[in-house]
């Protein structure tokens, strides 16, 4: 493993790469998009409005900063901020220079982002104005040579607006093979210190064509994201595919249920994603009953199962919800469930796009063909990692022996090949011998009028081994008992699925992504009602 790529050493890389860089290089097929429809609009955010033609310009404008300060192929660049302009056109930038882009968690405190930085080695560092203050608390600690400052300047800082104002040649771009490393993605790290997932140029090509042929994407679609850029969802379910479709890619720096329904109505958005909590959140706004969502073509979702009261809420309102199943390592899409078929293929997550295959194995490594039959979710294709950097056995230890990427997700395949995720390996709780998959139990107690959020843990039990622990946030001013929230699920689930315990909180902890940190709700707590 070549430590400065983090990719295998290869003798013909060279011929490799003057064949296939002008097919798959994130720089390359940006500026044949903006060559193309150089005055169409590209990207929008607040008050700014960027063309094609204006964005490729910041691109090598941005390049030519970057260059300047000593930015080479195979160096790290970092970004740390909410979502922006800035931060597309600097992964941009960075990928024209064959260099490799690291956006950053702007969640995280200053020692963990340390340890990313250090970690992936970032050369320079471009952070916005809400976070230099967290990077200058740890600054002793970075090796970076260079600290951008995303607008005007800081203190120790080197402002991009002055940078960028200079009359830098851009340099030439660098070519690109298919496996040259784009961007360095990191894992939530819920167990341990995060991961960097190694995403390849051919990894974000394979995704944009299975995201455009599913979703049929096209130069007329509007896609608004809200969903943080520092993770997978964010960077590209349906937004970095817009954009090599010639649509507009409308960002918001963050997730706000008024402001989300706000920019759906004036920018006639067409195509949006989220994670359920999103949705939920967005229903439960006032402005959600009366607001135009007419132009919505579909509401793609994905990151945590999709309960079925709110699915149904949704087409209520006639919004097309699309689900999907995907992960970091696979750069986002593994399958997807079209609106159409959601009411037939409940709790599905849907088949598999062009570029993608799936299959199920046992605990023995062995393929499973019966319908219905869980076991382990596995993936390969064009849209999954090779490995992670700097992490050569635990490359080898996501993969089985004949390639296949293991997801530690639990599912079955129907008799179609429909998907169905159970739950992650890690949450399944096993009660009397019997598995308990937390999600199918969360999703009848969502339909509960009292809940507002929910999630199902196991904790310890001496007689059997495990029981099923309901954390629930309730609607305001509501109450609710163990006994009451049994008799709600007994008509639905067996018995040794009920909750035995209910755990009463004010909000379900959620990572940015809107996860739940179901780690942090088996830390023991003292609204326990049994």
């Amino acid at each position: 493993m070549d430590r400065t790529t983090g990719t295998k050493a290869n003798p013909d890389r060279g011929d490799r790469t003057a064949r296939s860089a002008h097919a798959v290089g994130l720089h390359e097929w940006l500026a044949r998009r903006a060559a193309r429809t150089p005055d169409r609009p590209a990207l929008s955010c607040d008050d700014t409005r960027w063309t094609f033609g204006q964005l490729q310009q910041r691109i090598e404008r941005l390049s030519a900063v970057l260059a300047a300060g000593g930015v080479e192929a195979g160096m790290r660049v970092g970004y740390l901020g909410f979502n922006d302009p800035m931060l597309v056109a600097a992964m941009f930038a960075t990928s024209r220079l064959g260099a490799i882009f690291v956006p950053l968690n702007f969640r995280l405190s200053g020692p963990e982002l340390a340890y990313i930085i250090g970690d992936a080695g970032i050369h320079t560092l471009i952070a916005d104005e809400a976070h230099v203050a967290v990077i200058d608390g740890v600054r002793d600690k970075l090796a970076c040579a260079r600290f951008i400052h995303r607008g005007a300047g800081a203190p120790l800082w080197e402002a991009a607006d002055a940078l960028m104002a200079q009359a830098l040649a851009a340099p030439k771009a660098a070519p690109a093979s298919a496996d040259d490393v784009a961007v360095i993605m990191y894992t939530s790290g819920t167990t341990g210190h995060p991961k960097g997932a190694m995403l390849t140029h051919g990894i974000f090509w394979a995704d944009n064509l299975n995201e455009i042929l599913t979703y049929d994407i096209v130069s007329t679609d509007v896609t608004l994201n809200f969903a943080p850029m520092f993770h997978v969802g964010g960077l590209l379910c349906s937004s970095l595919s817009t954009v090599m479709a010639g649509g507009h890619l409308v960002l918001q720096r963050g997730f706000d249920a008024g402001e989300v329904l706000e920019a759906l109505v004036r920018h006639r958005v067409t195509a949006t994603f989220g994670v359920p909590a999103m949705l939920l959140f967005i229903s439960q706004h006032p402005d959600f009953a009366h607001a135009d969502l007419s132009s919505l073509r579909f509401f793609a979702v994905g990151g945590a199962p999709m309960p079925e009261p709110l699915l149904r809420l949704y087409a209520e309102r006639g919004i097309p919800v699309i689900q999907g199943y995907g992960l970091t390592e696979t750069a986002a899409m593994v399958t997807a469930l079209s609106s159409d078929r959601a009411a037939e293929k409940l709790g599905s997550c849907g088949t598999t796009p062009l570029l993608t295959e799936i299959k199920i194995i046992d605990v023995a490594g062995q393929t499973i063909t019966t319908p219905g039959a869980a076991g382990e979710v596995c993936v390969r294709g064009a849209n999954v990692i090779h490995g992670y950097w700097n992490l050569p056995q635990a490359s080898a230890d996501a993969f089985t022996s004949d390639g296949w990427f293991r997801t530690g997700d639990v599912g079955y395949c129907d008799e179609e090949g429909f998907l169905y995720i159970c739950d992650r390996l890690k949450d399944l709780v096993i009660t009397g011998g019997e598995n308990v998959y937390p999600a199918e139990v969360e999703s009848v107690l969502y339909d509960h009028p009292d809940i507002a959020e929910v999630a199902v843990i196991g904790a310890p039990d001496e007689r059997w081994g495990e029981h099923v622990v309901a954390v629930v946030a309730l609607r305001p001013g509501r109450t609710m008992t163990l006994e009451g929230l049994q008799a709600f699920a007994e008509t639905r689930l067996a018995r040794y699925k009920l909750p035995r315990e209910l755990r009463l909180v004010d909000a379900l902890p959620r990572n940015p992504t809107g996860k739940v940190l179901k780690g942090k709700l088996r830390e023991p707590v003292s609204s326990a009602v049994d």
